[in-house]
Parts: C-alpha cells; sequence; structure tokens
C-alpha cells in the first residue's frame, strides 16, 4: 500500500488556525493532488516531501509548476524574504544602533572627544531622551574612539559608584568603581583596541580588550546628604581619560552640565534605524558580531564596505518590516511572554535581565542566546554589565520593571493607583521608584522636575509599621504630596523599582515589592 503523509507547513497551520483550509472539500481537494503527484512516480512516494501545484498561505496563494515556483510566486517569496530579514534586523542590531545614537547624542551636545566628559552635575531630569535613566544618580558620560586614539586610559577616582565599559554592540567590557576590580578604591583602567598587537603594562592597570574601536564609558556617583554635589565635583576634579600614548602629555578635561538639556539619545523605530546600523557596521571591524548575525544584516543591503542603497521597491518592502519589528520589541517590552520575566509568580514586577544573565544565555548557554530577552532589554534600557545580575550583596544595583496594575491593565495617567514597599527595603545605599514614558522610554515628562522618589533625596512619609506608601496619578493626594508622583492624563506609564546595594532578602525573595494598585474611589 502506498504511504501517504501529510506535513502542513507552519504556515499554512497558520491560516487553519484563523479559519483558513477548513471545509472538508477542500482536504478532499489536496489529498487528490497529492495522488496526481505521486502517481508519476515509479515508487511509493511520501505526500510529505511533495508540494502541490497551489498552496494558500498566510501571505497569499503560492503557484508551482511540479514544485518549481512561479515567476510571481517566486517574486511573492523574496518579498516575504527580505520583509523577514529586514525584521530580524531591526530585533538584533538595537544594541548596537542604540549605542550609536547615543553616541550622536551626546557629541551633539559637544561631548565629541575624549576629554569631553557630559556630566549631570544636578541629576537627569526628563528634558533628556534617554532610554530609563535614572534621577538618583550623577551621570559622567566618555565616549572612546580607540581606532583614532589607540589604547586608552580611565583613572576613576577613589569613592566612585557604579561605572561600566560598553563596546559599540553594548556588549560588557569591564566594570570600574564599586563592582569594578579597584572596588571603590579608584584606579587606572587601560582599554585596548580589538586588533591591538603592541606592548602592555605589566602593573598598574587594571586592562581588558574591547571587541569595537568606538567604546562608552558611563559612571554614576551617588547623593551624599541627599546633594548631587559631592559626586559631581568628585568626577570633576578626579576622572580623567587620555590616550595611553599621551600619559604624559594628556590634555585638560573638559566638562559639559548636561542636566537640563534636551537632546536624543534613543534609535530610530523607522527606516532610518537601518541607516544607523549601517555607520555602525561601516566604522567598526568586521570581528564586532559573528557571520550568522553579519549574513541577516547583510542580507538587506548592510555590509562592511558596500553602500547601502535599497531601491525603492526593496526600501518599501524594509520600511514596512521595521513597523512590524519595532511593534515586536514593544510587545516584548510590555507584554513578555516569556515566564522567567516574571520576578515573583502572579506578579507584575519584572526582571530586565531575563534569565538572569548577562550576555543572555539560556541554561549556561545549552539553550542559546534569548534574543528576544536581548532585543528587550536594549529597547528599555542601556549599560550592559554583570553586577546587574550577579549577586553582589551591598555591592551591586537590582530592577524590578512593572507596566500594569494589580488587574493587568496598563498604568493610565489620568487615573490615581498606590504601591505599597514593606518596611526594611532591602537595600544598603539607597532604593528609588522613577516613572517612564512608553513611547520614549526616557523619564514622563510632568510638572515635576524629576518623576521619581528617591529614598535618600525625598523626605518621605513612613507608615506607622516603617512600610511606605506611593502614589501615582496626575494630581497630589492631599497630606501624601512627598509620597507622590504625578502622571499625565491621556499618556500611559510605566515604573522601575532600583535597589542600590541590595541585600539578601532581595535575593531571596524574603521581602517583596507589593502590587501597583488602581484606586477606585
Amino acid at each position: 500500500m502506498q504511504r501517504k503523509f501529510i506535513i502542513i507547513s507552519s504556515l499554512i497551520a497558520s491560516q487553519l488556525f484563523i479559519g483558513c483550509d477548513t471545509k472538508k472539500e477542500t482536504s478532499v481537494k489536496r489529498e487528490k493532488e497529492f495522488e496526481d503527484i505521486a502517481a508519476k512516480y515509479n515508487t511509493s512516494v511520501p505526500h510529505d516531501i511533495l508540494t502541490p501545484n497551489k498552496v494558500t498561505t498566510s501571505i497569499g496563494e503560492l503557484n508551482y509548476f511540479d514544485g518549481m515556483p512561479t515567476e510571481e510566486t517566486t517574486q511573492k517569496l523574496y518579498d516575504n524574504l527580505d520583509h523577514l530579514r529586514g525584521i530580524e534586523t531591526f530585533l538584533n542590531g538595537i544594541p548596537a544602533a542604540s549605542l550609536e545614537s547615543f553616541r550622536r547624542g551626546v557629541v551633539s551636545m559637544g561631548a565629541d572627544n575624549y576629554n569631553k566628559v557630559g556630566i549631570f552635575d544636578q541629576l537627569m531630569g526628563s528634558n533628556a531622551f534617554f532610554l530609563t535613566g535614572n534621577t538618583s544618580t550623577v551621570y559622567a558620560s566618555v565616549f572612546l574612539d580607540l581606532k583614532q586614539d589607540g589604547p586608552m586610559v580611565i583613572e576613576v577616582p577613589k569613592g566612585c559608584g557604579p561605572a561600566t565599559v560598553n563596546d559599540a554592540f553594548f556588549r560588557y567590557v569591564i566594570d570600574m568603581g564599586l563592582p569594578g576590580p579597584d572596588r571603590g578604591k579608584g584606579g587606572k583602567y587601560l582599554i585596548l583596541p580589538p586588533d591591538y598587537k603592541g606592548n602592555v603594562p605589566d602593573h598598574g592597570y587594571y586592562v581588558a580588550t574591547s571587541k569595537s574601536y568606538i567604546n562608552w564609558v558611563i559612571l554614576r556617583g551617588f547623593l551624599v546628604d541627599q546633594k548631587p554635589n559631592y559626586s559631581s565635583q568628585l568626577f570633576r576634579n578626579g576622572l580623567k581619560v587620555y590616550p595611553y600614548k599621551k600619559k604624559e602629555t594628556a590634555p585638560k578635561m573638559e566638562f559639559i552640565d548636561m542636566s537640563s538639556k534636551t537632546f536624543n539619545t534613543i534609535h530610530a523605530n523607522d527606516f532610518h534605524f537601518y541607516e544607523e546600523l549601517n555607520a555602525v557596521i561601516q566604522r567598526e571591524p568586521i570581528s564586532l558580531i559573528d557571520p550568522e548575525l553579519r549574513g541577516i544584516f547583510s542580507s538587506i543591503g548592510i555590509e562592511k564596505g558596500k553602500l547601502f542603497q535599497p531601491d525603492a521597491h526593496k526600501k518599501a518592502i524594509l520600511t514596512d518590516a521595521v513597523k512590524v519589528a519595532n511593534g515586536t520589541a514593544r510587545a516584548l517590552a510590555f507584554n513578555p511572554r516569556d515566564k522567567e520575566a516574571k520576578i515573583y509568580t502572579e506578579s507584575n514586577w519584572e526582571s530586565g535581565f531575563i534569565g538572569g544573565n548577562y550576555q543572555w544565555l539560556k541554561d549556561e548557554g545549552k539553550g542559546g542566546r534569548n534574543l528576544d530577552a536581548r532585543s528587550r532589554f536594549f529597547y528599555m534600557a542601556t549599560v550592559n554589565t554583570p553586577a546587574m545580575t550577579w549577586k553582589l550583596e551591598g555591592i551591586g544595583s537590582q530592577y524590578a520593571i512593572a507596566s500594569k496594575d494589580s488587574d493587568d491593565h496598563y498604568f493610565d495617567g489620568g487615573k490615581n493607583y498606590t504601591l505599597h514597599l514593606p518596611k526594611d527595603v532591602p537595600a544598603k545605599n539607597f532604593w528609588s521608584v522613577c516613572v517612564y514614558d512608553p513611547q520614549t522610554r526616557s523619564e514622563l515628562q510632568t510638572g515635576q522636575r524629576f518623576p521619581s522618589i528617591n529614598s535618600q533625596r525625598n523626605p518621605l512619609q513612613k507608615n506607622t509599621d516603617g512600610s511606605y506608601t506611593l502614589y501615582f496619578g496626575p494630581n497630589s493626594p492631599k497630606g501624601h504630596e512627598s509620597n507622590w508622583i504625578q502622571t499625565v492624563p491621556g499618556k500611559g506609564w510605566f515604573t522601575i523599582l532600583r535597589l542600590y546595594g541590595p541585600l539578601n532578602p532581595w535575593f531571596n525573595k524574603t521581602w517583596q515589592p507589593g502590587e501597583i494598585v488602581l484606586q477606585r474611589n
């Protein structure tokens, strides 16, 4: 008896799901097509290796002559392939485009050389478009160009808080300051280019080699006496960045205060995204990313040494692809389906680093890289360091994200909510809650300078049991003004709880923040 197998492709299955190809006569007709094809062979042919002359799919009807696609079907399939690759390029290229956009934003403010530091002397307010920036630490930001300047020295002052170097693909290079090898005591760091062949000093420096020429140095300083002055002066007086070859003649450092400036550091969500990514690919060494990822990018025309100039037809496909990809990134960000996103069972508090690995490796690498988790993180945030994932009790930092209330609804800026934080919030240094705009993923712009509450900066009201009740809404709650974060009617929002110097009750989950609850009165 002739063996008959029918394997339905995933695309056809999707159509079955939405109600296509459900009629019995259609199934009978398809079976007849398989039998007609099989009849032309001398031996029994499994049906699952055959392709009918007409196949209904999610991209329309596909037509074949004995398994060979017609011209019209070929064009349809290639257009679909370009569309898919455009989506994959966006989702996988976010880290590179994001850091490039950040570099351009900082350069636009005058911080265009290694000795020019963008600093937030009076903390970051909501004027800057900066992915989930915090309002609680003094930022100091420097960009390195290892191709132009060679190995670079970063002198970190004693007392520096968390500091990190990331490469052009937003990969971790080295930590400095409190979580770094100097452990907050200060020290000299030497960052080497990816192709460096010269001598390396055997003492006096913490040495790291980057995979890219462009590198971002980001330092954070804590408040002292509820003010940023100490950390601001710490960086201004103690931070030095210079080429190793100019260690004896290093130019004077310049500091550009960006506290109240308006500038954009966020990658595009339209066709310009591909141009941002292309700039990175053209500038950096081929070894920046692996051949598989380079292959995805080059399949849509982004290839080192070549112009990125898609024709009108392909540009239209990519323009649509980035729309779908942007929507996909927003689904990953605000509606993650990965069960590991939840920090607690039956809770809307989520982790930024899904899986607890700064390289997004699943099951110690056995499960490969969690690409969705990586896309989600860099669509929402900046700075990649293991200090955010390791259990560094009293040293590192930990984050919890919420975009839905206890009823699983997105937060509405025109409504009022409360958040209960049990007593003894497990943070050695301080904790904060900051509110963000879902469109820009930057600080929500309201009537408040800082859309946040900081346990060091704000004179908070405690409940009688030592816990805190925080309030979110468009209007200040009478008698609870100090514990209130303003929101905007007609706009959504999401929030991040930060713990600096997290303590063991956070890691063993014996302390848990309450859900954010809609007030119905």
